[in-house]
């Protein structure tokens, strides 16, 4: 019961990591508030949690949209008494990116919304309800790409690496009111829709033996998020963890 008594949303909560997270925070005691876009995974990952014994809610939420980040925020402290985790997970690499040259405008732009300005939004409305319960924790979903270069991918590793120097600047401002703010960089995870896009395109025979430890699975990642989201990283701030089961050191 590492989150007993605490109050955290997920934002993609309903599949991969996000619904990995937020399973196993209500595992570990949290009330959760489960923020996601798709209406029938989200309500799926709440019933999950809540036939398990938990306590959880869904709001269906666009992280790109202000009102509707306000609005997850807001129902998860009113239906739970406050909140002290946010663990900002909505993003992901597209097969539409590519090198500066050849990105599309459009894919550069919805990598900013949601992998950046997303992690932006969900702080910001965030950090004003953690301040009322006297601290918190944010945890925001990086990558390997935002670590070191990586080929095809300039938008997504934009967008990562602007989060990793958001999560070290938010560290800093709000240290003062007791809220943490760190990161993970996770590898290649075997997330449901990284499972169907290898059907139609196998993974790299390279990129999975770099992964020495094996393949991720996404509960590997919401075990790191959620030590930083515990008492346990209390002296933890402005980091980025890595899980790659090697890859960045092969």
């Amino acid at each position: 019961m590492r989150l007993k008594d605490k109050v955290a949303l997920v934002t993609g909560g309903g599949a991969g990591i996000g619904r990995a997270t937020a399973e196993l925070f209500a595992r570990e005691g949290a009330a959760v508030g489960v923020a996601e876009i798709d209406a029938a995974t989200g309500e799926a990952a709440v019933k999950a949690i809540t036939d398990a014994g938990g306590r959880a809610i869904f709001i269906r939420t666009d992280v790109s949209q202000p009102e509707q980040v306000e609005a997850a925020v807001a129902a998860t402290a009113k239906a739970f008494g406050g909140l002290d985790v946010l663990y900002n997970n909505v993003g992901g690499s597209s097969v539409n990116d590519g090198t500066v040259e050849n990105t599309p405008f459009a894919e550069f732009q919805k990598k900013m919304n949601i992998d950046l300005f997303g992690v932006w939004l969900g702080s910001k409305y965030a950090v004003p309800e953690m301040i009322k319960r006297g601290g918190g924790s944010i945890v925001n979903a990086v990558s390997i790409c935002s670590l070191r270069g990586m080929r095809n991918r300039a938008a997504y590793s934009a967008a990562k690496g602007g989060v990793n120097a958001l999560t070290m600047s938010m560290a800093v401002d709000f240290a003062k009111h007791r809220i943490r703010v760190n990161a993970i960089a996770p590898g290649s995870t075997q997330t449901e829709r990284i499972l169907d896009r290898r059907k139609t395109v196998p993974a790299n025979p390279g990129m999975v033996e770099r992964h020495i430890l094996g393949l991720i699975d996404p509960v590997d990642i919401a075990y790191a998020v959620l030590y930083f989201a515990s008492e346990e990283s209390r002296r933890t701030t402005g980091q980025t963890l890595t899980v790659d089961s090697g890859f960045t050191i092969t």
